[in-house]
């Protein structure tokens, strides 16, 4: 029997926010261990999923998962958490040894207060443990912010191919196959990392548009030549400030360094080719509204980019809220974080009225407190699933105990305890609100909600709202990044 373990953990940690990522929000978001993971995942599209997939394609081999967890985008890990993590994983692997080969569930854009590079920590250690012969597996988020110790410490690693995420399962299973070649002695794996000194801004980074589309397609054609296992276009994540932010590219080929750096340093002089196109900007705040309002019948969804939670914004960003009511817009769909205004609707009651100031609580650059009155409609704890295609490949969500109201101007407002990306329209619908019946539907995300609005939206508007995820890259102070860097410095160069 073939023994593989399965473990991870997944953080988009977002330096510029002031709200930790502590072991307490992990053990709130759930710190899962053994077949807890299985039934959880198993039938979700995401990496775990795609892992676990390995088991009926693969007779005589065993994969056990050990110890899992995830947490919405925040700020940095604390030492605490990165170290229980670190200890939770690390200590598993041990008392179930030894192992065939080890499958790691990563994001790859990870920080912690006390390190800048958990991910590659953590392979680090794994590779330790289970000493050289033993072959690691990774799958990273196409947000990742590679470093070269994650790839040097893994036989093999894969990136999510696809923004908004829908490709995790698919990339996880690619991923567990190609161990199991290396298993069996099948294959010999080397890779080549390039790392361009490039941002890509947020706003240009959905894969089915140009220039990422043209990026991804020679990726596709390197894919396909002989002796190549596993090409990556990572986009990166601008909100980390560590010295590994930014893109970079993946090639892993059999036994041929030569073509594996061949390839990665094709796609990283074809990006700067399109370093101008990869870094454009949103409409203000003010345009977003009239260009939905002119827009055809039926819901415009308003992406709030600067609000963006699955970035590490905290979701209560009140500035489009703000601006509908000084043009007098109704019918205005959002969800909004407010602990306090949850409260104030769990007191009301389902048909009771309410009058609160809500959102802007928790960094004063999402926009100040909003006055909202209106009618409670409805009560959760705020656990829901999700129905069809999601970021991610997850299904099942918790946005805390949650109310909604619909307020005296005609907005549907979904009130919530933790802070929530759109990522399913369950979230409006489980509490009585129809996406569909609204004008305006304001979409706390960027690409992420996409696979769910997208089949109900008219037209669809990238707004570039202030924030900790905002598009303007020019308002944070980066103390670590690399430099040179475009877009930051105008005349940076590829080496």
């Amino acid at each position: 029997m073939t023994r593989i373990a399965i473990a991870g953990f997944q953080h988009e940690s977002n330096t510029f926010s002031a709200i930790p990522a502590s072991w307490e929000k992990f053990e709130r978001s759930g710190v899962l261990e053994g077949d807890t993971i299985r039934q959880r995942y198993a039938q979700s599209q995401s990496t775990l999923a795609g892992f676990l997939a390995l088991g009926p394609q693969a007779p005589g081999v065993q994969l056990e998962p050990l110890v899992f967890t995830r947490l919405t985008p925040m700020g940095a890990l604390t030492p605490q958490a990165r170290g229980n993590i670190f200890d939770r994983i690390l200590d598993a692997l041990r008392r179930g040894g030894p192992w065939d080969g080890v499958l790691l569930a990563l994001h790859g854009a990870a920080v912690a207060e006390d390190c800048d590079d958990p991910e590659g920590e953590l392979t680090a250690a794994v590779r330790a443990l289970v000493g050289p012969a033993v072959p690691i597996g990774v799958t990273l988020d196409m947000h990742a912010n590679v470093s070269q110790r994650m790839i040097a410490q893994a036989d093999v690693t894969t990136v999510y191919q696809t923004n908004p995420h829908i490709d995790a399962r698919e990339q996880a299973l690619r991923c567990a196959r190609l161990l199991l070649d290396c298993v069996a002695g099948r294959i010999h794996p080397c890779a080549a990392l390039a790392q361009p000194p490039l941002v890509v801004n947020i706003l240009n980074q959905g894969t089915d548009e140009a220039p990422m589309s043209v990026l991804l397609a020679r990726a596709a054609d390197h894919q396909r030549r002989p002796g190549v296992l596993s090409v990556s276009v990572i986009e990166g994540y601008p909100y980390a400030d560590v010295p590994d932010m930014g893109m970079s590219f993946l090639a892993i080929t059999d036994g041929r360094p030569d073509l594996a750096r061949e390839i990665a340093d094709d796609l990283a002089a074809l990006a700067w080719s399109q370093r101008a196109a990869l870094n454009q900007g949103g409409l203000s705040i003010e345009q977003a509204l009239r260009a939905a309002l002119a827009g055809p019948p039926g819901p415009a969804v308003l992406f709030d980019v600067g609000d963006n939670v699955g970035g590490g914004s905290p979701g209560d960003g009140t500035h489009l809220l703000h601006a509908a009511r000084r043009l007098g817009i109704g019918s205005v769909l959002q969800a909004l974080r407010d602990a306090d205004a949850v409260r104030a609707c769990q007191a009301a009651g389902p048909g009771g009225l309410v009058d609160v100031m809500a959102g802007g609580r928790q960094d004063s650059r999402h926009g100040a407190p909003l006055r909202l009155r209106g009618h409670v409609t409805a009560l959760s704890d705020g656990r829901y699933q999700a129905k069809g295609p999601t970021h991610g490949g997850f299904s099942h969500y918790d946005d805390g105990p949650s109310a909604s109201v619909v307020t005296d101007e005609g907005w549907g407002l979904v009130l919530s305890t933790l802070s929530s990306g759109t990522q399913s329209l369950e979230q409006f619908r489980h509490l009585g609100l129809e996406p569909a019946d609204y004008r305006i539907i304001v979409a706390k995300g960027v690409h992420s909600p996409r696979p769910t609005v997208a089949p109900i939206a008219r037209s669809m508007h990238w707004v570039a709202t202030p924030g900790v995820t905002t598009a303007d890259l020019s308002t944070f102070e980066y103390h670590h990044r690399r430099r040179p860097m475009y877009p930051f410095e105008a005349d940076a160069c590829l080496p």
